[in-house]
């Protein structure tokens, strides 16, 4: 009797109990656990307002305790242990690899800013592509000094040139601004060093040299047809310059020349100085060394302009074929050290390749060379080099710690079980994950505005569900494609996006959700066709 007894098996128990599964057991309870914790990470952050690192962390842990998780699992233990935290897993497993990437990018994207290489790319643009082509032009400086600076960013440093293009046409500000932006927006939602598609790249463990390589076979239909929208749009509704900013802007040139051309009659000779160009506005600001150019606030669009002993700027905007280098170098190591993976077989080169192409070292090598190239070469000093860089760092630790705080929230859904439960309900509904990606991607991006929270969040409910199928990294490439289209869709009013390109270009609510929305819609409309056409073959 005891050896039947002990030959009977015995049921297995679920690996977590207690919580919502004490009320609701197995995948409906867990399903269950799913949805509420999502509405209220909506909640919090829509209604209640919370920040999103927060609320995206209080989520996770309300998720972890409903789904059975003990605290142990999830905070470890005071006393060292063999119990791995999912917290500080999650956090620490994602930041150890997007952190890096998006420092350096955002101190490369720094100096490329402050030294002018903005102007410098947009006026020689202009000139090459003439008046008629000028939203053209807008487009392409977009597109290409998008890729090492934050969207923001790029407003605030091009948005005189939109002003000076449309009052010179008399056009509509659209016709200029809407390129721009679409050329912008698509390299903040497909192209490294951006936060979403490196946080997304780290979630899947994919290598960025595909991600670039999906990103721009992705986003290049998708821009072009954004491209055609706006041109369509800026011909039928017409919005003037904003002549507020732009005579801002004026008086504030004349009041910085007429203050310098009094502080050098004061002195009886040649100064030392520099003015800072911030927004629209333009203000002197303390000289950091001897014909140097610093801003103090690159993150929020600054360009410092040195003076020479003359009082006149001492420094010319650096050349389109410097910036064109600097931006291109990280990405072509990268995508050599991809392929090189593929086409070459184990050996000393495909090491030294591989070495140079790794994330990390492509962008310091390229930060490197802006340094040089656009910093101490043209007379900057090392200090100045050293308070830009700096500057850059101070809006990137709100973006770091919302990423981190995604990859808890994906821990917690995979060590809960719960990601398992998702994984096996989606794949009765019977959509392609690339389409079920995008769709999730989209509902949180309108219900919360930001795409980052809405990149993190579905890669994190989709990773699980990809896992074991054995797809390729050009497979897993294109979901992160979709995920980041999904993630741009309809900005509305909860976008802080919409906000500034309705304030900064002058452009009323209605108007603004008739080309900036619109705009917006068709880019990732656009870009999740494609990838989802691509997923069919590759």
């Amino acid at each position: 009797m005891s050896s039947l007894l002990a030959a009977t098996p015995t049921p297995e128990a679920p690996p977590h109990t207690g919580g919502l599964l004490l009320l609701m057991d197995g995948t409906a309870g867990l399903l269950t656990v799913a949805a509420l914790g999502i509405v209220l990470l909506l909640v919090l952050i829509i209604k209640v307002r919370l920040q999103p690192f927060v609320a995206l962390l209080a989520v996770s842990i309300a998720v972890g305790l409903s789904a059975g998780l003990s605290v142990t699992e999830l905070f470890g233990t005071v006393q060292r242990s063999t119990s791995v935290s999912m917290i500080e897993s999650g956090m620490g497993g994602i930041l150890g690899h997007v952190a890096i990437i998006i420092g350096l990018g955002t101190m490369l994207g720094a100096i490329l800013e402050v030294s002018g290489g903005a102007e410098a790319l947009s006026a020689r643009l202009l000139n090459l592509f003439g008046e008629k082509r000028a939203p053209l032009a807008m487009g392409l400086t977009g597109l290409i000094f998008g890729i090492p600076v934050f969207f923001d960013v790029g407003i605030f440093v091009l948005a005189p040139i939109v002003y000076a293009a449309a009052k010179r046409s008399g056009k509509s500000i659209l016709l200029y601004c809407m390129p721009l932006l679409a050329g912008l927006s698509m390299t903040h939602a497909f192209l490294p060093p951006h936060p979403g598609p490196v946080a997304a790249a780290g979630l899947f463990k994919v290598d960025l040299g595909w991600v670039i390589l999906m990103g721009i076979i992705v986003g290049i239909p998708a821009v072009l047809a954004a491209w055609a929208y706006a041109a369509w749009i800026g011909k039928r509704l017409f919005v003037p310059v904003p002549q507020d900013m732009v005579e801002a802007a004026d008086e504030a040139k004349a009041a910085v020349a007429a203050e310098r051309a009094a502080r050098r009659a004061a002195v009886g000779g040649p100064t030392d100085g520099a003015t800072t160009t911030t927004g629209n506005s333009t203000v002197p600001t303390q000289s950091t060394g001897a014909g140097t150019g610093a801003g103090t606030g690159a993150g929020s669009g600054s360009v410092a302009v040195a003076e020479g002993p003359s009082g006149s700027p001492a420094e010319q905007p650096p050349s389109l074929s410097t910036v064109f280098l600097i931006i291109g170098t990280p990405l072509l190591l990268i995508l050599a050290a991809t392929f090189s993976s593929i086409a070459l077989d184990p050996s000393t080169f495909r090491s030294v390749i591989e070495f140079f192409g790794h994330p990390f070292v492509a962008l310091t090598i390229a930060l490197l060379m802006a340094y040089y190239l656009l910093g101490i070469r043209r007379g900057w000093s090392r200090k100045s080099l050293e308070t830009v860089s700096t500057a850059s760092l101070k809006p990137v630790g709100n973006i770091l710690l919302v990423v981190g705080a995604g990859g808890v929230f994906g821990a917690v859904l995979k060590g809960s079980g719960i990601a398992d439960a998702l994984a096996d309900t989606f794949n009765d509904v019977g959509l392609p994950i690339i389409v079920l990606a995008w769709l999730i991607s989209v509902v949180l991006r309108v219900a919360q505005g930001s795409a980052t929270v809405a990149i993190v969040t579905t890669a994190g409910i989709v990773v699980p569900l990809v896992e074991g199928q054995d797809l390729s990294q050009a497979h897993l490439a294109l979901i992160i494609m979709a995920i980041s289209a999904g993630s741009i869709f309809a900005s509305h009013v909860n976008d802080g996006g919409f906000w500034i390109v309705a304030k900064y270009f002058g452009i009323s609510e209605r108007d603004t959700l008739k080309s900036w929305t619109v705009l917006e819609t068709v880019l990732s409309v656009a870009g999740f066709a494609v990838a989802a056409l691509l997923s069919i073959f590759i």
